[in-house]
């Protein structure tokens, strides 16, 4: 990956160019940073630099000089005694950062089968860095360990690889990945130069998609506002068009039903709500929960205040006067009651039966 597949970001890939022209690049970089701003992308991007962008395994990300370290997961086939480390799953990370380096943990933990599981980074990790970067260099130049979240490290890798930091082998450049850096170590933190990346601007969010996924001027615009500065929300609001579209039709069915105080259509609806897992009753609920917001800020007559699909907003034209002062908190109080229940394992049918019904009595309220 080079610099100009990375989305954004001029600034902060200026100054780590300026690093390498002036001779002063640092032995360990952290790029820190929200999801989705592109940190994993400026790291991937900086090593292909580093270590050359025409060279093919570089291209491949299957250089022998390019190292990667993430949490990883106990496997049920592993022995007691083995400390997981990446290589354990060099083949599923491989085939994810070839998809692109815009993922999140949970796509990471979905891909390794983690299930309940917490990943870390062990000190079996911080041994294999040392065993790895202690080698010279294969093709005579940099040695590139990318660190991601390095911030799930437990304190048995930190202090190895604190002291691996202190004392780093020739020609070896440290790249982590952070997003809560306050979750490491300070003598860490002290020993690395960081680099706080920050959300994408919507405008250059709308111009990828618009480049990147063809995408016309008013859907991009819109997502690129939905997306609140994360390319991970871009991608996730074209990937969610079709369930966001279907929970559209439900929330829409349910205002119409509960305005007309249909009480048997009502209790048909929330056999269909309960007729969904429990994953998806509880995006349906913050879906819920989004669409009540637009529509209250919708009232105020101020577009830039306003994040909606052109569906959302069609609706809107007519429903919105419907949420407002009265009303707003009651619904917010009754839709996040009913996501405590459901996540409690409460009966869904009673509890989308009695979430519309309530609906009836707030949706009349002016």
């Amino acid at each position: 990956m080079t610099f100009s597949e990375v989305i954004g970001q001029k600034e902060v890939q200026e100054r780590l160019k300026q690093m390498v022209k002036e001779g002063h690049l640092p032995h360990a970089i952290m790029l820190c940073g929200p999801t989705g701003s592109g940190k994993m992308a400026l790291a991937v991007a900086f090593a292909s630099y580093l270590l050359g962008e025409d060279n093919s395994m570089v291209k491949k990300l299957e250089h022998p000089d390019l190292h990667f370290t993430y949490p990883t997961i106990k496997l049920p086939s592993m022995s007691t005694d083995h400390k997981p480390v990446s290589d354990d799953f060099a083949r599923e990370w491989h085939e994810l950062i070839m998809e692109g380096p815009y993922f999140t943990l949970d796509q990471w933990l979905n891909a390794i089968g983690a299930e309940n599981q917490q990943a870390i980074i062990t000190a079996g990790e911080s041994d294999e860095l040392v065993r790895k970067l202690s080698l010279k260099s294969s093709q005579g130049g940099y040695k590139i360990s990318i660190i991601w979240l390095p911030e799930r490290m437990n304190i048995e890798c930190a202090n190895k690889l604190l002291k691996l930091i202190e004392e780093p082998p020739s020609q070896t450049v440290f790249l982590m990945v952070c997003e809560e850096p306050g979750n490491l170590l300070e003598t860490i933190r002290s020993r690395v130069q960081r680099i706080d990346v920050k959300k994408l601007p919507a405008d250059e969010i709308r111009q990828a998609l618009i480049e990147h996924r063809g995408l016309g001027e008013d859907d991009a615009v819109r997502i690129s506002r939905l997306a609140n500065g994360s390319w991970l929300k871009a991608m996730e609001a074209l990937q969610a068009g079709t369930e966001n579209e279907q929970f559209l039709d439900l929330f829409i069915m349910l205002m119409r039903l509960a305005y007309q105080r249909k009480v048997r259509d009502l209790r048909k609806w929330s056999e269909t709500m309960s007729n969904f897992g429990r994953e998806k009753q509880k995006r349906f609920l913050q879906f819920f929960l989004h669409i009540l917001r637009e529509n209250f800020m919708y009232n105020f007559q101020q577009p830039d205040l306003v994040y909606m699909t052109r569906e959302e907003e069609d609706f809107a034209k007519n429903f919105a006067r419907f949420i407002n002062e009265a009303n707003i908190l009651q619904l917010y109080d009754l839709t996040n009651r009913a996501l405590r229940d459901i996540g409690q394992n409460a009966n869904s049918k009673i509890v989308f039966f009695d979430f519309a019904l309530q609906i009836i009595v707030l949706l009349i309220q002016k």
